[in-house]
């Protein structure tokens, strides 16, 4: 059954593929820092693992409240790599294996660029699609990819 919540379907379905690439997106973002979690050695070996496993763990949390935003606006979640890694902006680098530094470095550039994308996100709901709803929840995710990047940002600064 299809959702009557005073959003035509056209602007659903156009929320809903921007709500699939931001979640795509998570889906590389968390892959990636889990990567670097089970990857990072050195000096700062136990606070950089530990770091990188909290912030996989709230992306991990947003993944579901995202897929859980697409469905209450009554449409099918992508739930597959391949689908994620065919809508997802964020890049993976297969292979590789970066320095610390570079490791922080990656996920800050990663979590502004999901910033960015959210901001955009959440303009258009507010203007285009009139959708407060799916604006107010981006918003929400915005500030906790804000709070990450922060404390990234706070070891390279």
């Amino acid at each position: 059954m299809k959702a009557n919540i005073g959003i035509s379907q056209k602007n659903l379905s156009l929320i809903a593929g921007m709500l699939s690439t931001i979640l795509a997106d998570a889906e590389v973002l968390y892959m990636k820092t889990r990567k670097f979690h089970w990857n990072v050695s050195g000096n700062s070996f136990m606070e950089l693992h530990k770091l990188f496993e909290n912030h996989y763990k709230k992306i991990e949390h947003s993944i579901d409240e995202i897929a859980e935003r697409i469905n209450k606006l009554g449409l099918k979640t992508p739930g597959t790599m391949a689908e994620f890694l065919k809508s997802a902006t964020l890049k993976e680098a297969p292979g590789k294996y970066p320095t610390q530094t570079d490791m922080i470095k990656e996920l800050l550039k990663d979590n502004e660029a999901v910033i960015k994308n959210l901001r955009e996100g959440i303009d258009d709901c507010d203007e285009k699609y009139k959708d407060v709803g799916t604006a107010d929840f981006l918003t929400g995710l915005m500030r906790e990819h804000e709070t990450l990047a922060w404390t990234l940002r706070r070891y390279v600064s």
